[in-house]
């Protein structure tokens, strides 16, 4: 009788009733915000997918420039400027928008696809200089195969944008970056060498494409190594440019002299080597010089670069060497290069690429005058009358000079040996 008294003057005390429901709301109302959290967890897990695409990825800016194109209700965007170098030396700016940092919308395949694009201002990414960042996609459904088409018609459309032109890489860090912009392609036949060598070298790296089977059953190591060397502005680096625009190969600068590349980034970066692509590692004398040299010498070169000889000779044909890459290696001094750098297996074919002949000098007069061509035996016999070795860049230079003055040009070789 005491307890139902109790109970009974506790339920008409209007402070224990007001606690007791403002007790009893804050449970409901964090119970339903629990089961909202769950539902929302379980929501997102079975009817949404999500794919994040962090900077570091080659696809990241493929994929901002398809988004920047087809979110077309997108106003607020952010702006990347470009330089381009050409050859004459102008400067070309170009302007790339894509889309700033925050939330975006937009619809692909009849699927409304978020976007979120964040940037980690704590967080530096340290082989590019440029704070971290990340790109969301968001969208309803359980399939992936949407997003897979969405990244290949982005690379598509990028790649679209290249056709017909040559894409040159440098190494950033630990991986390849795209260096200015495309150039188009410079046919192979506006390289003026002397007879055979450019069909020698083209057929070479025709037949290797066509027998990764036949290396494969014999145990042969999958890879091709090629070194031009002779004196400068007879048309090495012209004719591996050229040679890749023909077989539609990028090309991938290596630069030994970089002080930050080491051993195992310069073995990092051949194994992540874009595909269709070739290695160009320029006067590679200037990285090593043979061993017989005097210590005067050597201490020269000491401290240069931080890979060593053996990293090199590993990245070339050691175990950790990558298969089915094509290295090209130029140089003007083949005499100072270690002979163990270029044995067969590192180097598999050797050209010179010497001074302009005889057949060059023709040729790239009929190339340049096919109006007069009847006057190349001339410009031949007058460019030796002077006994001097003449390069191919410096004859271009003097086409150039004369243009359209063919005669007058004839009466001006002495020019070749002027600076």
């Amino acid at each position: 009788m005491a307890i139902d008294q109790l109970v009974s003057s506790l339920g008409e005390n209007p402070y224990f009733g007001a606690g007791f429901g403002l007790a009893g709301l804050g449970i409901g109302l964090a119970s339903l915000r629990r089961a909202y959290g769950i539902a929302a967890i379980v929501f997102r897990r079975q009817c949404m997918v999500t794919l994040e695409v962090t900077c570091r990825d080659k696809s990241y800016f493929w994929l901002l420039q398809y988004i920047t194109k087809n979110a077309r209700n997108t106003q607020h965007i952010a702006v990347e400027t470009q330089f381009n170098e050409l050859e004459t030396g102008k400067v070309e700016t170009s302007f790339k928008f894509v889309p700033a940092v925050g939330t975006h919308f937009f619809n692909y395949k009849r699927h409304w696809i978020r976007v979120d694009r964040n940037r980690e201002q704590q967080t530096i990414d340290l082989h590019l200089g440029i704070p971290y960042e990340t790109v969301t996609l968001t969208t309803l459904g359980r399939s992936k195969q949407l997003f897979l088409d969405l990244l290949e018609e982005a690379r598509n459309e990028e790649l679209i944008k290249h056709e017909g032109k040559v894409i040159t890489y440098t190494a950033v860090g630990s991986e390849w970056r795209q260096f200015g912009h495309p150039k188009k392609i410079r046919p192979l036949s506006s390289v003026v060498l002397d007879e055979g060598i450019a069909d020698r070298i083209m057929n070479d790296i025709k037949e290797f494409n066509s027998l990764s089977n036949w290396y494969s059953q014999r145990g042969v190591p999958y890879r091709r190594g090629y070194l031009l060397h002779g004196p400068p502005g007879c048309g090495k680096t012209s004719y591996i440019t050229a040679l890749a625009g023909e077989m539609h190969y990028s090309i991938c600068v290596l630069n030994l002299g970089d002080r930050s590349l080491t051993d195992d980034r310069l073995i990092h970066l051949m194994s992540e080597a874009p595909t269709d692509s070739i290695i160009l590692v320029e006067d590679i004398d200037q990285a090593f010089t043979v061993r017989e040299e005097s210590p005067k010498t050597q201490a020269m070169y000491e401290g240069l670069n931080r890979v060593t000889f053996s990293g090199l000779t590993n990245m070339l044909d050691g175990a950790v060497s990558t298969e089915g890459r094509i290295i090209f290696m130029t140089t003007n001094h083949i005499d100072r290069l270690e002979p163990a750098l270029i044995r067969p297996g590192r180097v598999d074919m050797i050209e010179y690429i010497g001074y302009a002949t005889d057949h060059q000098l023709k040729k790239a007069f009929i190339k340049f005058y096919p109006q007069t061509s009847n006057l190349a035996d001339r410009f031949v016999e007058n460019v030796r009358l002077f006994n001097k070795p003449v390069s191919m860049a410096m004859v271009q230079g003097l086409f150039l000079r004369f243009k359209n003055e063919p005669e007058v040009m004839l009466k001006n070789v002495e020019l070749l040996w002027r600076k």
